[in-house]
């Protein structure tokens, strides 16, 4: 080796040693760790193993309620039985059961992905979604299992791990899962006992994938969306602080009526955990026993869309709560008429229900930006106190401020719209709580990231004070006679009628204007007399307070209106209705 060559040598080893050592002479990483919320769980049961972890109603309807010790014990015997049999990537295909929370955090334990499917989906779609995360086990809900049929038939090689959803933990009633928790355990001890000491609730490298989440997929194939353990710890944590999961000085009351496979819970099941909550899971969407528990658990806080909302609202059982309820909405943008419904004291139907609302996509873990309500908009008339909060606010404190943009820019050219309320651009995001890409779509990834943002694709307008208002999805914007005309806003108006519960709004064809708005609206139950479609129109010309050009000229009153599994309101299948008519209604009608 020449003298030149040592040197240099000599040199860059200097350098590269200074540089990985602080001025004492320590490892340049010693003052952090790798984050993942796997950890909360190992943490939550050294602190407080007694707290209640879990209440459920099983499948063979029995309350079951479980500790944090339990609830960890059990999620250590799957981490190593995955372990074990070598399964990397686990597919879920479940309600929200506690078998779903305990999965959640065994498989990231095991170092495995967690690839959580929406049990609404066509089989065809499951199998499609399975096959693409490359799943080599998926754990199945027993009501759901025969959606798998067509992917077993493509996989027999992949083993199915059944939970049957009951109260016991072993014996005959217990089921496959229970069993590969049990058997997982005694591994464990059978190995020395390490418990957590043997598995990754402290992950090698925070920015490897945790969780797969697929989109909805209503007009194309259901994308993947990496999610990292560093992204998922710090939406978690951010939350903790802007629901409000850390008021209650006696730790909250989580209610599950946010689907556990939509975007990982928006990442709840980490953040109550973290916070030591009690889970209460619901294997359905069922009002009379969501009031049940609402009014005999003291429910501290639950998560869901604005249909979801307005349906609980409307339910014969709702009452005034004795205590107020922290309730977390998004999915779709929510009405000013809603929020009042659920918080306004000076109307005999308050329900005591807080309204927390945020704005987020899959691609962003779920929550994103959050309305933040001040404490002057006290003082302003109800409906524009309300109008404000129906905004989606500004971002999270674990991300970066949220931005609109003009449209039609190239994809370098990030210029922001004025700050006026008026001008409408495409909401983008950047920062911590952005998924970190498409699984195995580098176009589609680079689409969504064009320019170096995430792209969400919502038509929105920023006003004076820096907070976004969504006005539609740029696909449901109506131009009508060259008037823009927000489907969100018009249905925002529809439903102050009386009489109307739920509103979705089209555009259809129109020979003259190019195209016209077409409202579906739903009745509220114990209307005195029927809803009459010309009544809404000339309601809507000559009351409510829209513009001419808005007024639908064709409304049409039906039964329920169609939603995807997370309560948003379908308008690809709206648009078939007003295409093919009666027949399509009636087939479509009961998705």
């Amino acid at each position: 080796m020449s003298g030149a060559t040592l040197r240099l040598r000599n040199l860059l080893g200097h350098l590269s040693s200074s540089a990985s050592k602080s001025p004492v002479g320590f490892d340049h990483n010693h003052h952090i760790h790798q984050l993942s919320p796997t950890y909360f769980l190992e943490r939550a049961s050294a602190i407080e193993p007694d707290a209640q972890a879990i209440y459920h109603i099983t499948a063979n309807h029995k309350v079951l309620r479980r500790s944090y010790i339990e609830f960890a014990d059990r999620a250590r015997g799957l981490a190593y039985y995955l372990l074990t049999h070598g399964y990397k990537r686990v597919g879920v295909l479940a309600p929200n059961t506690p078998a779903f929370l305990e999965s959640i955090f065994g498989i990231a334990a095991a170092g495995g992905v967690l690839v959580p499917v929406n049990y609404r989906l066509k089989p065809d779609d499951i199998t499609y979604i399975l096959d693409f995360a490359e799943v080599d086990c998926v754990i199945v809900d027993q009501e759901y299992e025969q959606l798998l049929d067509d992917f077993k038939k493509s996989h027999p090689q992949v083993p199915l791990v059944v939970d049957l959803d009951t109260d016991a933990t072993e014996g005959e009633l217990c089921g496959p899962f229970d069993e590969a928790v049990l058997e997982g355990l005694k591994y464990d001890r059978t190995q020395g006992g390490k418990g957590w000491a043997g598995l990754k609730s402290q992950c090698t490298n925070e920015d490897d994938m945790i969780a797969i989440p697929f989109t909805s997929g209503t007009t194309s194939k259901p994308k993947g969306c990496v999610y990292t353990h560093r992204g998922s710890y710090l939406a978690a944590i951010g939350n903790i602080v802007e629901s409000g999961l850390n008021r209650n000085p006696g730790g909250c009351k989580y209610l599950w009526t946010l689907p556990m496979f939509h975007a990982v819970g928006w990442t709840f099941p980490w953040a109550v955990t973290a916070v030591r909550g009690t889970h209460y899971c619901l294997r359905k969407i069922d009002y009379p026993l969501i009031w049940k528990l609402l009014k005999e658990e003291g429910i501290t806080n639950f998560n869901a869309a604005p249909t979801v909302n307005t349906l609980l609202c409307a339910a014969k059982e709702a009452e005034r709560l004795p205590e107020p309820v922290q309730v977390t909405v998004a999915a779709s943008p929510p009405t000013a008429h809603l929020f009042e419904q659920m918080r306004n004291r000076n109307l005999k139907t308050n329900l005591n229900l807080i309204p927390v609302h945020v704005y987020g996509m899959t691609e962003t873990y779920g929550p994103i930006t959050k309305g933040y309500f001040m404490p002057s908009w006290e003082n302003l008339p109800v409906h524009e106190k309300y109008a404000k909060m129906a905004r989606q606010g500004h971002g999270f404190l674990t991300s970066l401020p949220i931005r609109v943009v003009k449209q039609d820019q190239p994809d370098d050219a990030l210029i922001d719209v004025a700050r006026d309320g008026k001008e409408i651009g495409e909401i983008i995001f950047s920062g911590n709580i952005c998924a970190k890409g498409y699984y195995k779509d580098p176009a589609a990834t680079r689409k969504l990231f064009a320019g170096g943002v995430l792209h969400s694709g919502d038509l929105a307008v920023m006003h004076p004070d820096g907070s976004a208002q969504v006005q539609d999805r740029a696909k449901d914007i109506i131009i009508s006679g060259g008037e823009n005309i927000s489907s969100v806003a018009l249905e925002s108006a529809l439903v102050q009628h009386e009489k109307i519960l739920e509103a979705g709004v089209i555009a259809v064809p129109d020979s003259h204007w190019g195209e016209r708005p077409k409202a579906y609206v739903t009745v509220k139950p114990g209307a005195a007399t029927p809803l009459d479609p010309q009544e809404v129109i000339a309601w809507a010309r000559d009351e409510s307070g829209i513009s001419r050009y808005m007024v639908p000229r064709e409304v049409e009153v039906v039964d329920e209106l169609p939603k995807t599994s997370t309560g948003k309101i379908q308008k690809n299948v709206l648009r078939e209705w007003a295409k093919n008519g009666a027949e399509a209604k009636g087939k479509e009608g009961g998705k």
